[in-house]
C-alpha cells in the first residue's frame, strides 16, 4: 500500500493512474525529513498539487453524479 511509501505511491500512478490523497503526500514529505531548500520547494509543489487534486475531485464527482443520475432517452 502507497500511504507512506513514495516509491509504491509511484509505481501506482505509472501502473494504474491513481494519484495519492494529498494527506498521504504530506505524510510523505514530514517523513522525508528534508532540508530547508527542499522542504519550501517541495512544499510549493504540494499546494498545486493539492489545489489540482481538488479541482479535479470535484470534476470527477459532476461526472459520477451525472452518470448515476436518472438517464434520459
Amino acid at each position: 500500500m502507497y500511504h507512506y511509501d513514495p516509491k509504491t505511491a509511484l509505481e501506482e500512478l505509472n501502473e494504474e493512474a491513481v494519484l495519492p490523497n494529498p494527506v498521504r503526500v504530506r505524510d510523505m514529505m514530514l517523513r522525508a525529513h528534508l532540508d530547508a531548500d527542499h522542504s519550501l520547494e517541495y512544499n510549493r509543489l504540494f499546494v498545486e498539487y493539492q489545489k489540482g487534486f481538488g479541482e479535479l475531485q470535484e470534476l470527477g464527482r459532476q461526472l459520477l453524479e451525472g452518470l448515476a443520475g436518472p438517464r434520459k432517452r
